[in-house]
């Protein structure tokens, strides 16, 4: 009889939980997620009783994003939009703050400027693919499609590439540039403004837009108040003065209208994507010398304020409205925007000003009510009036107010009270539907919920049965599953995330410290100590959440204003690596092993110093600097491949050995020199500042040797300090918080797996290392015990999985019970993200598939 092996129940519902795990995020980001249908077409001008459409006071526009453009950048003292300032003082400008909704990045933010429309929060996503051209603009209406029909010039575009992905075959001139080369701040824009000049001389064109990256660039790498920030304002206002200066003397420039503006702001850290107020409040203006005859005085500069708000303040899809009016064509059928009544003094009859506002009202009108009744038109549907039954009904009970006054009075007699009313109007149904902008599908969230719900019950089943571990040896990791899922439901806390772990993590490295007093010795005690301490150190290193962000901690305050320190502490780093792999390739000639160990570390400390000179050549000096230019020659893509080819040719070496030699000792050598090259990898994928915290991790990881841990000690610390480690290196639950900087290491174009893979290593290069470092642990605990056919290494994915799948489910929770809450965007929307980058990224690809490669290989 032939004996056929079965695999355990445990085994089957593990593999169960982990495959129900992605179905489950699926099925949910579907239906939180949805996509958002829209009117298709062009709008045209509808037959009012007032007469044709109002005769529009431009007939070409210059649009100019000044990516990340915060409003203080523009209006307050010591700005240098010097030039700037003094139009507005004199009346050929006109300042704005434009509200600017989250996600606070690129392109939602331009399908909010050129649509008027709330732009879905997947375009968070997308927007980091710059291959993606699903989220294309193309088929919607758009005040560049409305110029573009007018047939009175050509449309060109200067800038970020995005334009150029949102709206394909559009201009008829252009040439983009990436927005994801974050260490370039001058060639980005002066790409730019190379066009600049000869295309103020052509007279073939009415739509021309500028978008410049640079200042974007700077904030990501010096924040704010960096030293290249004013400087590049300067450049930009003299970029303003060039265009207002041919709008003022060339005669086919004399009817043209500038705008330029943010699109959105930036945190004191320099980064966006979230909701603070310097976040969301972009600078917005207008200039032209026509503008005279209508603006008002304003205080020039403003006196800065907290919230960053200076002068009115609109929505950033109050520019489609705007647009239309200024330049004469229908207001954009999806837009939500209201018309800007400083604007309204161009026109001095008063059935002009009526027609623009109606025109807007009737536009809006047609939205409000196609959502609400389901008809595409939206005219089917008749409220009660007497008794509205929705903040949707007595809305549209008050346009039938507002509309009927219109008719029934004639143009003349209609007074400023009118006026007010109907943008009072437009505001309030601008408000209700970019609150109503997402449809949720509560059935498949329901079903979503319901999936992870059951493979929280597989994984713990499996947990159970495959553990084990008394039930007080499961308390900690229980209370602190339980606790964070918990923690979920506020929204400080998830925006203060990183403290839970940094104080639960300090918490149980204490008790482990505790635990381990009957049978320590002086020793052990001193190593304790150091731990607690480089603990608190890796604390303190970067400052990151929201409510604290560029608050001042070890980097900014030690590390990077002592530029000889951190070099110090770089090298003291790399030199640690390369002695532990020294050591690991001692089966080599010493000749040769010390060679290949020198020309790796040479290499790798080589490319981190010209990559820091590219992205921060404020850290370069003295010495670092003298060795920049001793190695000068290669490109930074060369360079890092120099060091990927370095590492993967290494790696062949305890490979071999694993295959070759089964001795214990031959295989822990061997997977602890694959440690040290992943360690080399994820120090050239990290911030040179974020550099000396693997020194720190080191510490922690030989505090952690000493104690002969147990399966669920080992995984509840490693779970532990992959999510303190990821804070530690300035990770956040924001998307401003996602590290672009090392994206394109070795990669000279855009490719998506690659340029994927790398951000996410330069994202969780800690908690891989954590989950390498675990591994180590897991082995050597096999090796101390002898228990075979994995059943340690199921244990750790038990518990790894229970944690994952519950919390997972903790957060779908928050998000349906708080989906009308303030922040559900803002907050809770990106911690989904979040919980999906590390359920599927983290968890799965790394934890299960990476970790587990690596556990068979040091079982073979």
């Amino acid at each position: 009889m032939h004996r056929h092996h079965v695999f355990p129940v445990s085994t089957v519902l593990l593999v169960a939980a982990n495959l129900l795990i992605p179905v489950a995020i699926v099925l949910f980001a579907i239906g939180f997620f949805p996509y958002k249908p829209f009117l298709p077409g062009l709008a045209d001008y509808q037959a009012l009783e007032y007469g044709p459409p109002p005769k529009a006071p431009f007939d070409r526009l210059i649009f100019m994003v000044i990516d990340a453009l915060r409003s203080d950048f523009v209006y307050t003292h010591g700005s240098g939009f010097g030039f700037t300032q003094g139009l507005i003082s004199d009346g050929a400008a006109i300042p704005f703050t434009a509200h600017a909704t989250s996600p606070t990045i690129t392109m939602p933010r331009i399908k909010a400027i050129t649509t008027g429309s709330t732009p879905s929060f997947l375009d968070a996503i997308l927007n980091f693919d710059e291959a993606d051209t699903s989220s294309t603009l193309a088929a919607q209406d758009t005040w560049l499609a409305q110029m573009k029909a007018k047939g009175t010039g050509k449309l060109v575009m200067y800038g970020d590439d995005t334009w150029l992905k949102l709206f394909p075959g559009m201009f008829d001139r252009a040439d983009g540039t990436s927005s994801f080369f974050v260490s370039d701040f001058t060639e980005v824009d002066n790409n730019v403004t190379r066009h600049i000049p000869d295309e103020l001389r052509n007279d073939d064109w009415n739509t021309m837009v500028l978008h410049y990256l640079g200042l974007d660039h700077i904030g990501h790498k010096t924040g704010p108040r960096g030293p290249n920030m004013i400087p590049k304002q300067r450049e930009m206002d003299d970029i303003v003065r060039t265009i207002y200066e041919a709008m003022d003397t060339q005669p086919h420039l004399q009817s043209t209208l500038l705008v330029f503006c943010g699109d959105h702001g930036m945190n004191d850290a320099g980064n966006h994507g979230a909701s603070s107020p310097g976040e969301t409040s972009p600078a917005l203006v207008f200039v032209s010398p026509k503008l005279r005859s209508i603006s008002k005085p304003v205080k020039v500069p403003a006196d800065w304020v907290e919230d960053f708000q200076y002068y009115n303040v609109v929505e950033q899809s109050d520019l489609a409205p705007t647009l239309a009016a200024l330049l004469g064509f229908p207001v954009p059928k999806n837009s939500l925007g209201s018309f800007m009544l400083d604007f309204l003094p161009f026109w001095s009859e008063k059935h002009d000003k009526l027609q623009i506002l109606v025109r807007n009202a009737k536009q809006i009108f047609e939205i409000v009510a196609a959502t609400y009744s389901g008809s595409s038109t939206g005219r089917q549907y008749s409220p009660d009036c007497a008794s509205p039954g929705s903040l949707v009904e007595e809305l549209l009970c008050e346009w039938q107010i507002i509309n009927e006054t219109a008719e029934k009075t004639p143009a003349v007699d209609l007074d400023d009270d009118w006026i007010m009313n109907t943008s009072k109007w437009l505001s309030k149904a601008q408000a209700l539907m970019s609150s109503m902008a997402s449809n949720y599908d509560m059935q498949t969230l329901a079903y979503g919920g319901s999936v992870a719900a059951g493979a929280s019950i597989a994984a713990v089943h499996a947990l159970v049965t495959s553990t084990p571990a008394s039930a007080s040896t499961l308390a900690p990791f229980v209370l602190i599953t339980l606790l964070y899922g918990i923690m979920m439901f506020a929204s400080s806390y998830v925006e203060e995330e990183q403290h839970f772990w940094y104080w639960i993590t300090t918490a149980w490295l204490i008790y482990l410290a505790i635990r381990s007093i009957p049978r320590a010795t002086r020793q052990s005690l001193m190593i304790c100590f150091i731990a607690l301490g480089t603990m608190r150190l890796t604390r303190g290193w970067n400052q990151t959440g929201q409510k604290f962000a560029g608050e001042p901690d070890i980097v900014t305050s030690f590390i990077a204003t002592n530029p000889p320190l951190l070099w110090c502490l770089v090298v003291a780093t790399y030199g640690m690596v390369s002695v532990q792999l020294f050591d690991g390739l001692r089966g080599i000639p010493i000749a040769i092993s010390g060679s290949v160990v020198a020309g790796l570390t040479t290499s790798a400390i080589s490319f981190k110093l010209a990559f820091t000179n590219e992205d921060a050549p404020e850290l370069v000096v003295g010495l670092a600097r003298t060795l920049v230019g001793i190695f000068d020659g290669p490109s930074l893509v060369n360079r890092a491949r120099a060091v990927f080819l370095g590492l993967g040719l290494i790696s062949i070496y305890p490979l071999y050995n694993i295959v070759m030699f089964r001795t214990r000792s031959s295989k822990m050598d061997a997977m602890r020199t694959l440690h040290h090259l992943y360690t080399i990898f994820a120090l050239t994928q990290s911030r040179v500042t974020n550099v000396p915290l693997f020194l720190l991790f080191q510490v922690i990881y030989l505090y952690l040797i000493g104690l002969n841990l147990g399966v669920v000690e080992i995984t509840i610390s490693s779970l532990l300090l992959q999510f303190s480690s990821f804070f530690a290196m300035g990770g956040s639950n924001a998307i401003s918080g996602v590290d672009l900087s090392n994206a394109y290491n070795g990669v000279s174009g855009f490719n998506i797996f690659a340029v994927g893979v790398l951000t996410f290593i330069s994202n969780w290069a800690a908690p891989v290392w954590w989950t390498s470092a675990s591994n180590l642990l897991l082995l050597q605990r096999n090796q101390s015990t002898g228990q075979g056919g994995g059943a340690i290494f199921r244990q750790h994915v038990a518990i790894l999985t229970t944690f994952v799948s519950v919390t997972l489910g903790f957060v779908m929770m928050a998000c349906t019970a708080l989906r009308t809450h303030l922040f559900i965007w803002t907050v809770f929307s990106p911690k989904y993200l979040y919980s999906m980058a590390w359920s599927l990224g983290q968890h799965l690809i790394i934890n299960v598939a990476f970790g587990g490669l690596l556990y068979w290989l040091g079982s073979l």
